[in-house]
C-alpha cells in the first residue's frame, strides 16, 4: 500500500512550506541526477508531464531521441533537513519513462523493479540491509578533496581517538530526520574509516535508500569541512570500504523463507535458502561488474585486508568468502553478500543478485559444502580440489566474467548491458595506458 497520494503530497508541501522539490533519479553508473522545479510546478510534476533531455545523460539515449519523463514516486517525498526551514527543499525518487508512457528499459530502477516483479510472481518479496562504509578527509583551502587526515583511530575507537564523532551522528540525525532506522554507527578499521548502518527494507526501498545516505553522507560531511568517499580503496596499505549485503525472503504471510529450524545440515537454513545461495555463487563472477565496478574496486579485493576473494559460502565468521550466514535465525536469518562496495549501482547490483538466486530456485542448483577454515591459507591444490573459484581480480577479467555470462545479458537487458559493458571497456582500456609512479619507482632505474 502507498504511503502518499497526489494530494498528500501538495497537501505536505503547503504545510511545510516547500519551495523547491527536486526530481531525483540515477544514470546506469549509479550517479544521482536531478530536476529542480519550483512548488508551483509540482501538480506538473505529480501528472508526469516533466520532461528533460536523455541525450545529456551518459548511458541513456541517442541525440535523435532525446524527450524523456520523470515519474516521481509519491511515497519517496522527504524534506532536505539540512535545507533552510524557510522555503524548504524536498526530493521525489523518479522513474524514466519514454513519451509514449512506456518505462525506459535505459533507467536501472526499472531493471530492479522487473526482478522483485519476478519475485513476487514466485510468492516472494526482497528484504535488504546494506552495511554502508566511506572515507572521511580534508578538503583543501580551495574547497577540493584530499588524501589527509588527522586521526588514527581503529575499529570501535571513540572520541577523542575517533576525531570524526560529531560528523558521525549529525549524519545519523539527519538520515532519522528523513525516516531512516539507523541500527548502528562505529568507526572502521581504517585512519578515516567509518560504517553506518540502517534497518533492512524492501529492495527498492534499500536502493532508494542506498543513494539517498551517499548523497546525505557527503553532503553533512562537507558541511563540516571534509570530503566523503565511497571510493573502495582510497589508500594503500589499509582496508576498503565495502558494502555488505544482507539479504532475505519473505513469502506472501510475511515468514523469513531461509528460515527452517529442521535443516539436517544443522545450520537453520531451508532449501530454497541453498539454493538461493547456489544461484548467487553460479553468478558472481558475471555480476562483478555490477557489484565492483570500478579499477579501483579490485584493489580492495585482495588477501591480507579482510575483503573476501573466494566464490564459496560459510556459517562463520570466516572473511576469505564471498558469502556467509550470520547467527541471527527466526525472522532475521539472512544471507550475507560479502564482496559488493558501494561504489555500485544498487538498483542494478540488486537486481542481478535477486535474479541470480531465483535462478538458483527456480533451476535447483547444488550447493557446495562450507568453508570452515580461513581460505587465504588453503594451499592452491586443495581449493582446486573443492572447485573453490577466485572472484576477478581485475576490472578487466570482471569484463570477460560480464561477457562470458549470458545471464547477465538477460537480466540487465540489451540496452543497459550494452552500454555498460562499452563505458566500463573504455575505462578499462584508459587505465591500461597509464603509467603508473609504482612503474616508474620499480623500473625507471633498473631497466
Amino acid at each position: 500500500m502507498s504511503k502518499y497520494d497526489k494530494e498528500d503530497i501538495l497537501r505536505l508541501a503547503r504545510e511545510e512550506d516547500v519551495e523547491f522539490i527536486r526530481l531525483q533519479f540515477t544514470d546506469i553508473f549509479g550517479m544521482l541526477k536531478n530536476v529542480a522545479v519550483t512548488s508551483s510546478q509540482l501538480e506538473k510534476a505529480l501528472d508526469d508531464r516533466c520532461m528533460f533531455d536523455g541525450s545529456s545523460i551518459e548511458g541513456f539515449v541517442r541525440d535523435d531521441e532525446t524527450d524523456m519523463y520523470l515519474h516521481p514516486d509519491p511515497d519517496t517525498f522527504e524534506i532536505f533537513p539540512w535545507r533552510p526551514q524557510q522555503g524548504k527543499v524536498a526530493r521525489l525518487i523518479c522513474d524514466v519513462h519514454r513519451p509514449g508512457g512506456s518505462p525506459f528499459e535505459g533507467d536501472p530502477r526499472y531493471v530492479l523493479k522487473k526482478a522483485l516483479k519476478h519475485a513476487k510472481d514466485l510468492g516472494y518479496d526482497l528484504y535488504v540491509g546494506p552495511e554502508c562504509e566511506f572515507f572521511l578527509f580534508h578538503l583543501d583551502d580551495e574547497g577540493l578533496p584530499t588524501m589527509t587526515t588527522h586521526e588514527k583511530a581503529g575499529y570501535f575507537d571513540v572520541g577523542p581517538l575517533d576525531l570524526a564523532e560529531n560528523v558521525r551522528r549529525d549524519i545519523v540525525l539527519n538520515l532519522e530526520e528523513m525516516g531512516f532506522e539507523v541500527e548502528a554507527s562505529h568507526h572502521e578499521l581504517a585512519p578515516a574509516q567509518h560504517e553506518i548502518d540502517f534497518h533492512y527494507s524492501t529492495g527498492l526501498a534499500t536502493a532508494d535508500n542506498i543513494m539517498t545516505f551517499k548523497m546525505a553522507v557527503k553532503i553533512i560531511a562537507k558541511r563540516h569541512g571534509l570530503h566523503a568517499t565511497f571510493m573502495p580503496k582510497p589508500k594503500e596499505g589499509v582496508n576498503g570500504s565495502g558494502m555488505h549485503i544482507n539479504l532475505s525472503l519473505f513469502d506472501e504471510d510475511g515468514q523469513n523463507v531461509f528460515e527452517d529450524k529442521k535443516d539436517r545440515q544443522g545450520w537453520g537454513l531451508s532449501q530454497t535458502a541453498y539454493w538461493f545461495m547456489a544461484g548467487v555463487l553460479a553468478h558472481i563472477e558475471g555480476m562483478a561488474l555490477l557489484t565492483n565496478p570500478l579499477v579501483n574496486s579490485y584493489k580492495r579485493l585482495i588477501p591480507g585486508y579482510d575483503a573476501p576473494i573466494y566464490t564459496a559460502w560459510t556459517p562463520s565468521a570466516s572473511k576469505s568468502c564471498v558469502m556467509r550466514i550470520p547467527t541471527s535465525r527466526g525472522k532475521n536469518t539472512r544471507i550475507e553478500l560479502r564482496s559488493p562496495d558501494s561504489a555500485m549501482n544498487p538498483y542494478l547490483a540488486l537486481a542481478a543478485i535477486l535474479e541470480a538466486g531465483l535462478d538458483g530456485i527456480e533451476h535447483p542448483k547444488e550447493l557446495s559444502a562450507p568453508v570452515m577454515s580461513n581460505l587465504y591459507r588453503m594451499p592452491d591444490e586443495k581449493r582446486k580440489a573443492m572447485a573453490i573459484r577466485q572472484i576477478p581480480s581485475t576490472l578487466g577479467r570482471a569484463i570477460e566474467a560480464f561477457e562470458a555470462d549470458p545471464f547477465i545479458r538477460r537480466v540487465l537487458g540489451e540496452h543497459i548491458y550494452s552500454k555498460y559493458l562499452e563505458a566500463k571497456k573504455g575505462e578499462w582500456q584508459e587505465f591500461r595506458a597509464q603509467v603508473t609512479d609504482w612503474e616508474v619507482g620499480q623500473y625507471l632505474y633498473k631497466y
